[in-house]
Order: C-alpha cells, then sequence, then structure tokens
C-alpha cells in the first residue's frame, strides 16, 4: 500500500514528462527573428551571441543560395545529395554557433576538394575559364594558363624546308627532317574586373593580357645541330562580357569578347612573318558536356612594302568554330575549323585528351595525354601558305 502511493504518482508524472518538455521548449524558444531582432541583437551584452544574433539574421533577410553553375556539375547523384544534406554533428554546430538559433547551411558543400575561385568545381569549365561569375573569380594579376602547355612529337606529312612569301622571296633551302618535337608555352593574366558589371551583378567581366610561344624543334636532326624551325609570338589583350541565355537542347549562352593579337615569328627577311588582327569571340555550353566557342577576325591594313605574308587571311582563314565534348571525367575530344566563306583552304585540327593522375589538392589533374591531328595552312607562320598534315602525341597541361 506504501509502495503503491509512491508508484503511482511517479507514473504519472514520467509520462506527463514529454509534453511539459514540448511545453517548456514552446515557451522558452526564442521566436523566429523578424525585421526589428536587429534591435534584440544590439541590446545583447555577449560578443558571441551578438554576433551570431546578427548573422542569423543577415541570413534570413538574404539567404544564400548555391551558385547558378552548380547545374552544370558532373558530380554522382548520390555524392550530391549526401552534400546537401547537412549531419547531424554540422546542424548541432550550426545551432550552438547561433547561440540556440537553428540556421540551414548556405551552400551544400562540394563532393571534390576545391580551392575556391576558378578552382571551384561547382562552377562549369568555361566560368571557371573566362572567371564569368563572381565566385569562380580569382581576383586581378595572378598567373593562370591559357591555352595548353605542350611537348608534343610531330610527324608531318612533308615539311617545309624553303619557305617562301610573295613580298619576301624565299630561304635557302634547308634539310629538314619530317619528325620533330613541338613546344608550346601560353599564360595570361586578368588586368582588370568590372569594368561595365556593377558588384552586385550575377555576371562579371574582365580584361585579360595573354601570350603564346609555339616553336618546332628539329630535335632528332643531330646533322644540321638541331636548329628550331620556326617560333611564333603571339602577345594578346582580349576583354569578357559574361552572357546567360539559354540555348536549345539545354544550353547556355556563357560570354562575349573582343580582342586584339599581334603575331611574328622574330626573324628577318627573307624569314620575316607577322600580322595584327581584331578578333569578336563568343561561347556557349549544353549540359551533356558540349562547348561551342565561335570566332571572326578581321586582319588590320598594312602597306605593301611592310606586308610580310600577302593574303595571309585567306590561307589561315577569317575566323574558327571549336567544338569540345566532354565524354565524360577523364576524355575530351575537340574539333577546330578555321576558313573563308566561299574559299577552299583553312584548316582543321582533330584532338584527343585523356587525363592522366589526380590533381595535387585531391581534385581532377589537369594533365593529358594530347593526340592531335592536323591539315591544312597556318600550322605555324612559315607555314602559312604550305598546305602539310601533322599528327602529334605528347603531354599537356591545361591550367596550373
Amino acid at each position: 500500500m506504501t509502495f503503491s502511493r509512491f508508484l503511482l504518482p511517479a507514473l504519472v508524472w514520467g509520462a506527463a514528462w514529454p509534453s511539459a518538455q514540448a511545453t517548456s521548449a514552446a515557451v522558452t524558444a526564442p521566436p523566429p527573428l523578424a525585421l526589428d531582432t536587429w534591435r534584440q541583437c544590439a541590446a545583447t551584452t555577449d560578443n558571441q551571441a551578438r554576433l551570431a544574433c546578427f548573422d542569423a539574421w543577415a541570413q534570413q533577410q538574404e539567404p544564400l543560395t548555391p551558385p547558378p553553375a552548380t547545374q552544370w556539375s558532373r558530380l554522382p547523384t548520390e555524392a550530391v545529395a549526401s552534400a546537401a544534406m547537412p549531419t547531424d554533428t554540422a546542424g548541432a554546430a550550426d545551432t550552438a554557433a547561433a547561440g540556440g538559433l537553428a540556421i540551414a547551411p548556405a551552400l551544400p558543400l562540394p563532393a571534390t576538394p576545391t580551392n575556391g575561385g576558378c578552382r571551384d568545381a561547382r562552377y562549369s569549365e568555361i566560368s571557371r575559364h573566362f572567371e564569368l561569375e563572381p565566385g569562380s573569380d580569382c581576383g586581378t594579376f595572378s598567373l593562370r594558363g591559357y591555352r595548353p602547355l605542350s611537348v608534343s612529337v610531330v610527324q608531318g606529312s612533308r615539311v617545309n624546308g624553303q619557305p617562301f612569301s610573295p613580298s619576301r622571296g624565299a630561304a635557302l633551302a634547308q634539310n629538314y627532317q619530317r619528325h620533330e618535337m613541338r613546344i608550346q608555352v601560353s599564360a595570361r593574366t586578368k588586368v582588370a574586373q568590372g569594368l561595365l558589371t556593377g558588384p552586385r551583378s550575377s555576371g562579371k567581366d574582365s580584361l585579360w593580357f595573354g601570350y603564346t610561344q609555339q616553336s618546332y624543334w628539329q630535335l632528332f636532326h643531330g646533322g644540321i645541330s638541331r636548329p628550331f624551325r620556326s617560333t611564333d609570338h603571339e602577345p594578346e589583350v582580349f576583354y569578357v562580357y559574361p552572357t546567360d541565355a539559354p540555348l536549345p537542347w539545354g544550353g547556355r549562352w556563357r560570354y562575349s569578347g573582343v580582342g586584339l593579337v599581334h603575331q611574328s615569328n622574330g626573324e628577318s627577311n627573307p624569314l620575316s612573318r607577322s600580322w595584327n588582327r581584331w578578333y569578336v569571340m563568343t561561347g556557349a555550353e549544353w549540359r551533356s558536356g558540349w562547348q561551342l566557342h565561335l570566332k571572326a577576325w578581321k586582319r588590320v591594313a598594312e602597306s605593301a612594302e611592310n606586308d610580310d605574308n600577302p593574303g595571309i587571311q585567306d590561307f589561315v582563314g577569317r575566323g574558327e568554330a571549336r567544338l569540345l565534348w566532354n565524354v565524360n571525367d577523364q576524355h575530351i575530344l575537340g574539333l577546330t575549323v578555321r576558313g573563308t566563306p566561299g574559299r577552299g583552304w583553312g584548316s582543321g585540327r582533330l584532338e584527343w585528351l585523356r587525363t592522366l593522375g589526380e590533381g595535387w589538392n585531391g581534385g581532377k589533374s589537369n594533365l593529358r595525354l594530347h593526340v592531335q591531328l592536323f591539315s591544312g595552312y597556318g600550322d605555324s607562320l612559315l607555314d602559312y601558305n604550305y598546305k602539310r598534315t601533322a599528327l602529334s602525341v605528347g603531354l599537356s597541361l591545361l591550367d596550373f
């Protein structure tokens, strides 16, 4: 009897405990952050609590969202889903940091390591390459790769042993070999940004300076002391403006731009070759991994006396179209076509790139096995009016 007298109240209290806790939580839980909550935050005396209060209020006023380019991620669905859902531990940490206010994470964590900015894998390749969005920006005056840095062994159908120009005449004949090395070095830096786009714009424009150097080296020809057959220098300045418009089949128009480029080989007559041209460009990408880059140029006029290479715009072409297909994370196929409408000249370049190894930060490596088949005019400035077909196999670094 005595035992029952104590047991019954204990059972009743145990049954009522959860509802009592819920009622207590409902009473003591902080109210939703309203527009005047900043006054309550300002009245808080503890520094950490006040900062957490203001952070929570600011996030409710302008909630952060994933970057627009996240939709282009080629990450597995399971990885994206797990990255988007925080664990209990992370949720508890967010709650504690906010002084009891549960705050959802602002961005889904990427499934692969990133360095942020132009190394952030959540943004598309075009966005990272031209730093088209605030989230894919790496700032000004940082050195980046431009065209591939490559070393290749080249086998040509023939070799230009006696270059000729209508205005400079023919050079002395050389007994060059058809197999040689090709070395390409290319880099760029962004010298300005935000020239036409505001600080709150979803896109970011940029002004760049780039430099590319390509050399053909008769490395295997010891009989003539292994000379460099030709070296072309190509400095340029170009401006890129971000665009974002839908295209058929799930595509997006991503950028437009204008540039000025000088190309020369630094030789004296009769081997001297040089020209300047303005160009306009644009590019688009598709969810399926396709990219299309278009460029058209206009030669800066020169007098006949100063023209090293008459008619180069007819042989090389007045524009190009470049189509890339990211087959998967390991393979890229590319086709570049140059020409002039109504002319039978120009060139075509077919490329295959295979990823080698892993990146230094655990992400995708930028080192590629690079196989290239070229046919047409303009493989080098000395070959601007010389047609040949060449197969090259080597290594390329796409960026650094």
